[in-house]
């Protein structure tokens, strides 16, 4: 039981680290862009207790952990007026990209972390059960941004497919919004428990990711002087 407390908390520690840092992100770019709402409803914060959903960040990550499934999860979204930005169409692309990209960074902190930790050759049970985080860490920001960059709604992949499109196709594509969270988990939950040998997520997110993590793993190595 002690064992896989462990194991859940080295898991939903980095995931609201990563969370965290995606949505303030969001908020950072958009303020930079001429949208203050989001500084305005004091969301510019580390702070994880204006961030943290109880369920989309504490209860289902721990499920999914305990399970034995690819843990993810959601914050409540830092709030973004499209309308106050400089450039609505294109600064709304930049606010997207802007959590997948601090994910992606993150990461690579995270690699360069265990890299030293390794060149150290410092052990114990602490260390472990840090090196543990720091490797969790790593994978759940890969995981976390290349899920965000899906094209559906309301995911940040959707706003920028829909900055990508001309104007008619892509207020054509704005009105799936409202549909986006029942698509997600018709694609995640229900696809998956009809049709159990279709593996959608695996085929369309785990390539990728596993791409991306071979990356910072040799990010890891070579820093480690492996």
């Amino acid at each position: 039981m002690q064992q896989t407390i462990i194991q859940a908390a080295a898991l939903i520690v980095p995931l609201v680290i990563a969370i965290v840092f995606h949505e303030v992100a969001h908020g950072v770019v958009a303020r930079l862009l001429g949208d203050p709402t989001a500084y305005e409803q004091r969301r510019l914060s580390l702070n994880p207790l204006r961030h943290v959903d109880p369920v989309g960040t504490v209860v289902l990550p721990g499920m999914l952990a305990l399970a034995g499934a690819p843990v993810f999860g959601w914050a409540k979204p830092v709030p973004v007026n499209q309308r106050r930005l400089n450039n609505p169409r294109l600064g709304m692309m930049a606010v997207a990209l802007a959590g997948p990209l601090s994910n992606l960074i993150l990461a690579g902190i995270g690699a360069v972390l265990l890299g030293l930790m390794a060149r150290s050759g410092a052990a114990g049970d602490i260390l472990g059960f840090i090196a543990l985080n720091l490797r969790n860490f790593v994978l759940i920001n890969i995981f976390l941004a290349l899920f965000n960059l899906l094209p559906i709604p309301p995911f940040d992949g959707s706003h920028i497919v829909e900055g990508l499109l001309p104007r008619g196709a892509a207020r054509a594509y704005a009105r799936l919004r409202p549909y986006g969270f029942p698509l997600f988990f018709l694609l995640l939950l229900v696809v998956p428990y009809i049709w159990p040998d279709l593996h959608l997520v695996e085929r369309i997110l785990l390539p990728p990711v596993d791409w991306a993590t071979d990356r910072y793993d040799a990010l890891a190595r070579l820093i480690a002087g492996l």
